[in-house]
């Protein structure tokens, strides 16, 4: 049975005092044995942790004690080993990076599309269906019929839209991305430009593929997830793929078998453009990472300064 919970969560919010927040969390996340990533902002708050069920629910039940955030959107999926190495809330302008001023899925927000109700709003002919997220995420997999922007960050989306669609033509607009925060964001924005039917996929993919059976599934491929299983596929098993140290992107089998490939240090797709000072920094990650392999150590990202050296001595 697997044994560590990984939870996706997020909630549009305003925090005014998101800054005061950031000890206690990172103080009940590290008590309960809780890795990964918060992020916390005056609009609200994201990430994706994971740890045992215990301390995932006390996790969860600190943060509902908090009436702003006591219907936090979360969905969650089961692994056999911890994918994350280190634990973090970090503070930031936005919880997810648009870069556009007033836009707030609190103050305008798009339509809610439940998983059950995805596959017949993206059939309809009519419907324009666009993927917010980023290339690398859309190369994995992807909706039949979805648009990818070819964006390499979410901050690009504005630009793209304005090149590419209109008010006046696009009546119908449906969006979805991972767990679903980008494209609330995404259909807050494209409300403001004045699109008049505006539609997102509730929970995002993740949650699609929790509640819809993969037979009636209109989903390609797997999908991107962050944290170190890469990807998963429709039952929320880790996928295929693995990922470059180097550049951050997925590789494939057919990737790792090219002699472009290194292990930790770069892949096909970096292995020219690669800088030398990012080169020789993977160099020396990965230099560490075996080392800790061979001398049956802690994995050394994430552990304490004496564990992270590969020159240390077992106490």
């Amino acid at each position: 049975m697997s044994a560590i919970v990984v939870v996706a969560l997020y909630k549009f919010v305003s925090l005014e005092d998101y800054q005061a927040l950031r000890q206690p969390l990172l103080d009940t996340l590290l008590a309960n044995g809780v890795k990964g990533t918060l992020l916390l902002a005056r609009e609200g708050i994201n990430g994706t942790v994971a740890g045992p069920r215990e301390g995932m629910d006390a996790v969860l039940t600190w943060l509902r004690s908090d009436p702003r955030l006591s219907d936090l959107d979360y969905k969650e999926s089961l692994c056999d080993e911890m994918p994350f190495y280190r634990t973090k809330v970090k503070l930031k302008k936005e919880i997810v990076t648009l870069g556009v001023e007033g836009v707030s899925p609190t103050k305008r927000v798009g339509t809610y599309v439940e998983p059950q109700d995805w596959n017949a709003l993206i059939s309809d002919p009519e419907v324009l269906l666009i993927d917010t997220r980023n290339d690398y995420e859309v190369s994995i997999g992807s909706f039949e019929g979805a648009i990818d922007p070819k964006t390499k960050t979410f901050r690009e989306f504005p630009d793209y839209v304005k090149a590419h669609y209109d008010p006046a033509k696009h009546k119908k607009v449906a969006m979805f991305c991972t767990g679903g925060i980008r494209c609330e964001k995404a259909s807050s924005y494209m409300l403001e430009e004045g699109f008049d039917e505006v539609f997102h996929l509730k929970g995002g993919i993740l949650k699609y593929f929790e509640e819809v059976p993969a037979e009636q599934s209109l989903w390609n491929g797997e999908c991107f997830v962050f944290d170190n299983r890469v990807t998963v596929r429709h039952d929320l098993a880790p996928g295929s793929f693995d990922q470059c140290h180097a550049c951050r992107h997925p590789v494939s089998a057919e990737d790792m078998a090219s002699v472009l490939y290194e292990e930790g240090i770069s892949c096909p797709r970096c292995y020219d453009s690669l800088p030398e000072k990012t080169r020789q920094r993977a160099i020396e990650r990965q230099r560490q990472i075996t080392l800790a392999k061979v001398r049956n150590q802690p994995h050394p990202i994430g552990q304490p300064q004496h564990l992270a050296s590969p020159n240390a001595k077992p106490e």
